[in-house]
């Protein structure tokens, strides 16, 4: 599994990548989160607002900060499928 947050590096970005980690590591995933500021990576996946949750290269979040539970339940509805 792979998981990248891709953001420009502001604060909402800054976040949203922590929570991903902390949602990593209570669902004990043996997963890293990579977190990418290159625009250029965010307009390649198709996404033009920032920042972004990936889940294996598929963008499933977009342009907000959810909260952790939101987030786990995105990377667990990745799992499942």
């Amino acid at each position: 599994m792979k998981i990248q947050v891709l953001g420009s590096g502001c604060s909402t970005c800054k976040k949203l990548f922590e929570l991903t980690k902390q949602a990593v590591a209570e669902l004990n995933l043996k997963t890293e989160v990579e977190y990418i500021t290159d625009i250029q990576k965010i307009i390649d996946i198709g996404v033009m607002s920032s920042p972004v949750l990936a889940v294996n290269g598929k963008p499933v979040l977009a342009g907000s900060l959810p909260d952790i539970e939101k987030i786990k339940k995105l990377i667990e509805k990745d799992i499942k499928e």
